[in-house]
């Protein structure tokens, strides 16, 4: 039971982080030249991983889980400090704050997901 709220909570991070992308693609990102393409992968990758999640019983979508969260989050920090390929974030909008709570999420409940036993064979 603990497993699957926890792959529920990491699969809604990841469909979260997904859909921020995609409406700061829509609104902004399309149109900047390595950061519009880079928000597309995000949109598709938290999409395929979230159902890998959901569908294979093993860790490794758990950790891709925890990876896309970190890597997604490390680029936003970036973005706030010395800018990720010309862009310069500054924390004020709703999809900021979204987004750094679904990556977040990504993060904790992928770890803890990767520390629950589920009965999977591995």
């Amino acid at each position: 039971m603990v497993g699957w709220v926890l792959r529920l909570l990491v699969v809604l991070g990841l469909l979260g982080s997904a859909w921020v992308h995609l409406v700061v693609w829509l609104d902004w990102a399309r149109d900047t030249a390595v950061v519009g393409p880079l928000f597309l992968v995000n949109v598709v990758a938290g999409v395929v991983i979230a159902i890998g999640v959901l569908a294979w019983r093993h860790w490794l979508p758990a950790l891709a889980a925890v990876g896309f969260g970190a890597a997604t989050l490390l680029a936003y920090v970036l973005s706030l400090t010395v800018g990720f390929f010309g862009v310069q974030e500054q924390f004020r909008t709703q999809a900021e704050l979204w987004g750094v709570i679904t990556e977040a999420a990504c993060i904790v409940f992928g770890i803890a997901l990767l520390f629950v036993r589920e009965g999977r064979r591995t």
